[in-house]
């Protein structure tokens, strides 16, 4: 009974074999657009992410890799009335540089769970625009605003994520939740830093993508 249940242990976990072997490199990234709007159509936020990404393993079943790639995200309110219409565009871009560290683990002979440690950074700018154009009496007079400044982002985070590898070149991955902190300096007198923490596992946070292999 005790063989039995070994065996099974085995074919289960892959503890025998299935290992990624020191001195393979990858090559993935993530492509990401969303898009929200309410039933009024006076609200609507857009979200754009592409991070490209390498891995090298230095180690059986660990790597360590960087991405390089850019973020947006745009919110537009609209107002719309008898006397007024405006409306408000606040844009955060930024350059995004994300080192990481990544321990595989092997659940089957294909599918491996891992835990990733990353230190983000975002080098970018928020822009805040806004118009409105007032209506009285039959005359029309239009304003704008704009402002902008530069910031800084630099945080710490884990990602646990599962990757099941197709064939010996082509593996899906997924990351699910993130547990982690980051930090964030504006260049405007007097600003104080932003501190946001992350802790949870949700579906909101599920991302996915598809990673090429150089299998040695």
């Amino acid at each position: 009974m005790k063989k039995i249940l070994l065996a099974g242990a085995v074919a289960l976990f892959g503890l025998s074999n299935a290992q990624i072997a020191k001195g393979t490199a990858y090559l993935s990234g993530q492509v990401s657009y969303s898009q929200q709007e309410n039933n009024n159509n006076d609200f609507k936020i857009e979200s754009f992410r592409v991070l490209p990404t390498a891995g090298y393993f230095v180690g059986t079943n660990l790597a360590v890799g960087l991405g390089v790639g850019y973020a947006s995200d745009k919110t537009t309110t609209t107002t719309n009335n008898a006397l007024v219409v405006s409306e408000i565009k606040n844009t955060q871009s930024a350059f995004v540089v994300a080192p990481f560290v990544r321990k595989y683990w092997t659940i089957a002979d294909k599918l491996y769970i891992f835990g990733q440690l990353e230190v983000p950074m975002e080098f970018g700018q928020v822009k805040n625009e806004g118009t409105s154009t007032t209506t009285v009496g039959g005359s029309t007079a239009t304003s704008s605003t704009s402002t902008k400044a530069n910031y800084t982002s630099i945080g710490v985070n884990i990602k646990p994520g599962l990757d099941y590898f197709l064939n010996k070149n082509w593996s899906i991955e997924a990351t699910f939740g993130e547990f982690g902190y980051n930090t964030s300096k504006f260049d405007v007198d007097g600003a104080k830093s932003v501190n946001n923490y992350n802790f949870g596992l949700n579906l909101s946070s599920v991302t996915f993508g598809v990673k090429y292999v150089f299998a040695k």
